[in-house]
């Protein structure tokens, strides 16, 4: 089995009654609880938006990411599965496509410490 992460960007429910983000996050919950039961995943959580960005030689910190809020990565699973093939295949399952949400598959590498 490989490791696979899956940042979920987009699928904004904020326009949504209270009612129905209750039901959608039910659809998450029984996705996880699936994964769960099938040896699938390992961990992951939503984030919140905002944030602060590191970079360059001297350290710069800044506000942000500042994206359009279909790019910005609203949380991640790690999961296990066979191969890449079945990672996406699992990812086709996210509760976030009916609101124009996106799942990037990526690949853990291995490191040998």
């Amino acid at each position: 089995m490989e490791k696979y992460m899956f940042l979920f960007r987009g699928g904004d429910v904020s326009h949504l009654s209270p009612q129905q983000q209750e039901a959608h996050m039910g659809k998450w919950l029984a996705w996880v609880e699936k994964l769960t039961k099938e040896g699938k995943y390992l961990a992951g959580e939503p984030l919140l938006p905002g944030g602060k960005t590191v970079s360059g030689v001297k350290k710069t910190v800044t506000d942000g990411p500042f994206t359009e809020s279909k790019e910005v990565v609203g949380g991640f699973f790690l999961i296990e599965a066979k191969d890449y093939d079945e990672a996406v295949h699992i990812a086709k399952d996210s509760p976030d496509f009916e609101y124009n949400g996106s799942v990037e598959v990526r690949t853990v590498m291995k490191m040998d410490f």
